[in-house]
């Protein structure tokens, strides 16, 4: 008994070792840097000077004295209420297309896949160019079809986000390689048996493909609605001079947030608006868990 214990200890010992790097980085690099934003929102640090604690300030004005925080926020979860559902269903659809038996799939199952490697500021200046209110080739082929007055897209506050949200569709399509995976984890019977009930290939899509996938389904509103309240880098880009503007309508919380950490240094009050982002997803996400055991279906599951 003693030497198997002296060899469990040294098997213990060797996990410990293993798992020691990761660790020291999540001290180093996550747990770290939370906990001193926690501290520095009850601080007015700005990088330059000494932090001073000024309680719940920071917090008080974010939601009583800063117009623009509220601005941003509705901002964000403009896109989140869009971009969010329609990436799923675009995703969604795409992987149903391409899961066909049709000559010719590995290619364009490729093709699909590109926006996910070609990402970057050089795919964003395309969509500028996609969008431009008069050479564009979205605006040119509405003048084409009759339309005299096109939008002017990043030009004007109304269509702004709509463009974001339609840029969106574009990494969404090559995020069909998850619910392809699930849908190839379908078991065929279940089609078979349908079919010989007589159920059309419509009934088929939302009474086995739909249940089947749903946990998949579930699993990238969770992370989509978490990544599209990140959502900042492409505003930062497309807005004039990375303001946010025309008139806001671009001011994503995560860019506001960014602008009062990097570009007014009040490092205090970026690590309050972070936090209050950290709680609101958190919520969101509780929120889906919850919502979740009446529509998530998973195989095996009694109900």
């Amino acid at each position: 008994m003693a030497r198997m214990s002296q060899v469990r200890r040294k098997e213990a010992l060797t996990g410990y070792l293993f798992i020691a790097p990761w660790f020291l980085g999540f001290l180093l690099f996550v747990a770290g840097p939370m906990l001193w934003s926690l501290y520095a929102s009850f601080t007015n640090y700005d990088i330059t000077s000494k932090a001073t604690w000024v309680g719940w300030d920071n917090y008080r004005r974010l939601f009583f004295d800063d117009d623009l925080f509220w601005t941003s926020l509705y901002n964000t979860g403009f896109y989140v209420l869009f971009a969010v559902p329609l990436s799923v269903f675009t995703g969604v659809l795409i992987a149903v297309l391409l899961n066909q038996k049709i000559p010719g799939q590995r290619i364009f199952r490729t093709i699909f896949f590109l926006p996910k490697v070609l990402t970057g500021v050089a795919v964003l200046l395309l969509w500028l160019w996609v969008f431009n209110p008069d050479f564009g080739p979205i605006n040119v082929f509405l003048r084409a079809i009759g339309v005299d007055n096109p939008p002017l897209w990043f030009a004007d506050p109304t269509w702004a986000k709509p463009a974001l949200v339609i840029m969106s569709m574009w990494g969404a399509a090559g995020g069909y390689i998850i619910y392809l995976a699930g849908l190839q984890g379908i078991p065929r019977h279940l089609y078979e048996a349908a079919m010989l009930d007589g159920a059309s290939p419509v009934k088929q899509f939302w009474a086995i493909t739909v249940p089947m996938m749903s946990p998949t389904i579930f699993f990238k509103l969770v992370t989509g609605i978490s990544a599209a309240f990140q959502f900042w880098e492409t505003s930062l880009i497309v807005s004039e001079g990375g303001k946010g503007g025309p008139s806001y309508s671009t001011l994503f919380y995560g860019l506001y947030m960014w602008q009062k950490a990097f570009g007014e240094y009040q490092m205090g009050y970026a690590s309050a608006m972070a936090w209050v982002l950290l709680i609101i997803t958190l919520m969101l996400t509780g929120l889906q868990f919850w919502v979740s055991r009446r529509w998530v279906y998973y195989e095996g599951e009694a109900r």
